[in-house]
């Protein structure tokens, strides 16, 4: 396993603790599957569920992955066999994220921005529809934009 790879899975086991411990993590976003609410950069506070704590459609969750967390909007949750699933999806991503259960959720976001002091949009503070599809084209246009920059430098 190469270095960076084994410091990736010891920040995450460390931020995972942490959460479990009923503490607010504070972590850098990377990558734009949450934009425009949440861009490159930006700093999130994300604090642990309270026991017995269900998260609502609209509200910002960190879920489990083998490869560290995902921030993704809630956007509905369904029971089937007796277990309640949590359905998940960026804000400018194509397709939902598979189903997950209580138990993969880390914890929330409570406060995001370029310092983490800033108020995290639910859906009650956008339209209910996030525009996926106009937030993937803006995505798009921004990376290849980036891309050309490069170039010419």
């Amino acid at each position: 396993m190469r270095t960076n790879q084994l410091n990736n899975l010891v920040v995450k086991e460390i931020g995972l603790t942490l959460l479990e411990e009923g503490k607010i993590l504070k972590v850098k976003a990377e990558g734009y599957s949450m934009f425009p609410v949440i861009k490159p950069g930006y700093v999130l506070l994300i604090e642990p569920l309270e026991p017995g704590y269900e998260p609502q459609p609209g509200e910002i969750v960190a879920w489990k992955r083998d490869s560290g967390l995902v921030l993704h909007r809630l956007v509905r949750i369904f029971e089937k066999g007796g277990i309640r699933f949590f359905v998940t999806r960026g804000d400018s991503c194509a397709l939902e994220d598979d189903p997950v259960t209580i138990g993969q959720i880390a914890g929330k976001v409570r406060k995001s921005g370029l310092t983490g002091n800033g108020s995290v949009k639910t859906l009650h503070d956008l339209n209910k529809d996030p525009a996926y599809l106009t937030n993937r084209l803006r995505v798009w246009l921004i990376i290849n934009m980036n891309k050309i920059k490069r170039r010419f430098r």
